[in-house]
């Protein structure tokens, strides 16, 4: 299976904004793009303008690194979006919004996407009673969300991402139940609360060449 295995940090300085891929970390001043906002590399304080396919490229790269998906899946999942019925990039957004990992996420049973897919491929998620070991997972309304009774006591790490989700904050469409570490997805994903600069319409118009 390809996994990203470099640093993830030169990620949110290549892109320009912070893209919360190390969780908590990345609110705190040892955040990388704090220190050093420009991109790596010998040439990265010289990179400024984009031509009008680079600036789409960027945001499809900002769009993938955020949510965890390498180039194959990505693409996948854009083809998808654009034959459902809709805004292609908001139905885009949605299907990226309703992946396992990022549930788990948003729950709060994590403190960044790559933590989440960890947790589901190490068998710690139930999803409706049943094991669930595909970070991918489409969920669909109603779905629910649970750590394994064994792993509750075992795994700290999701306590202490429990106690930091109240300061990030949930989004509307993820009912969580911290007592009994469950979490159902309703399904009704607002684009509003999506609160980083995304503009799918760029990635839209790069997939549309």
């Amino acid at each position: 299976m390809a996994r990203y295995r470099d640093g993830v940090c030169k990620l949110c300085r290549r892109e320009g904004l912070k893209l919360f891929l190390k969780g908590d970390r990345c609110a705190t001043d040892k955040c990388a793009i704090e220190r050093r906002p420009y991109p790596s590399g010998q040439h990265g304080q010289g990179r400024s303008k984009f031509s009008e396919y680079g600036t789409q490229l960027r945001e499809k790269q900002k769009v993938k690194r955020l949510y965890g998906v390498l180039e194959k899946q990505f693409r996948r999942t854009f083809y998808e979006a654009d034959r459902r019925s809709g805004i292609t990039g908001e139905v885009l957004l949605s299907l990226l919004e309703s992946r396992l990992d990022n549930l788990v996420f948003r729950a709060g049973f994590a403190r960044s996407r790559s933590e989440a897919r960890q947790l589901v491929r190490h068998r710690h998620i139930l999803v409706n009673g049943r094991k669930a070991m595909t970070p991918s997972m489409q969920l669909k309304a109603g779905d629910k969300i649970e750590i394994k009774e064994k792993s509750r006591e075992k795994v700290s790490v999701i306590k202490e991402s429990l106690e930091g989700a109240e300061r990030r904050g949930r989004p509307s469409w993820v009912d969580v139940n911290p007592q009994t570490f469950s979490a159902q997805f309703n399904g009704e994903i607002r684009r509003e609360e999506i609160t980083l600069p995304i503009t799918e319409q760029l990635i839209v118009e790069l997939y549309s060449k």
